[in-house]
């Protein structure tokens, strides 16, 4: 459905997506990108870690709201694994800036292997932490996705192929 019609882009929803490591949320945020530029949305795609960096770069040579506006450009924002960020890195309140900017104006695609009482360990305060949660979800479309690591599945397949003995 999130593929197949940028409805939900134009109303400035929202995405996420919740599962443990390896059940395929980038790959799900990946094709759902790929799928909204095929109908000539303009997307950005960045792991959490990395748009932080940005962000605090820009903000220490006071060019934060400038980079914040040039985000604008893009229908979707995509932030992977945002449960890798951790508010002991310099300064996590930038994230937060971010989402409140894009709030009811741009979508957001976020990926996490952590539910949401786990986020306080992102934003450096728990109204923050409220803040930030109840912004996206307001306008969301909220998937779970369970099931077992895709790359432990296959390494215990090449363990036990690379166990067996050749044919003799």
């Amino acid at each position: 459905m999130l593929a197949r019609s940028s409805t939900w882009l134009l109303q400035a929803e929202n995405v996420l997506f919740f599962g443990p490591s390896g059940v395929g949320k980038t790959h799900l945020a990946i094709a759902i990108t790929m799928a909204m530029i095929e109908q000539d949305q303009a997307c950005r795609f960045f792991p959490a870690t990395a748009l932080v960096q940005l962000q605090q770069k820009a903000k220490a040579s006071y060019e934060l709201p400038a980079m914040i506006q040039k985000l604008d450009r893009y229908s979707l924002l995509v932030i992977d694994d945002i449960s890798y960020v951790r508010r002991r890195e310099l300064e996590t309140s930038v994230l937060f800036e971010l989402i409140c900017h894009r709030y009811e104006r741009r979508s957001l695609l976020v990926t996490s292997n952590q539910p949401f009482r786990e986020w306080d360990e992102i934003f450096p305060s728990g109204s923050m932490t409220v803040g930030a949660v109840d912004r996206l979800v307001h306008h969301c479309h909220i998937v779970g996705i369970k099931g077992e690591s895709y790359r432990q599945k296959a390494a215990a397949a090449r363990v036990s192929i690379d166990t067996t003995e050749p044919p003799t």
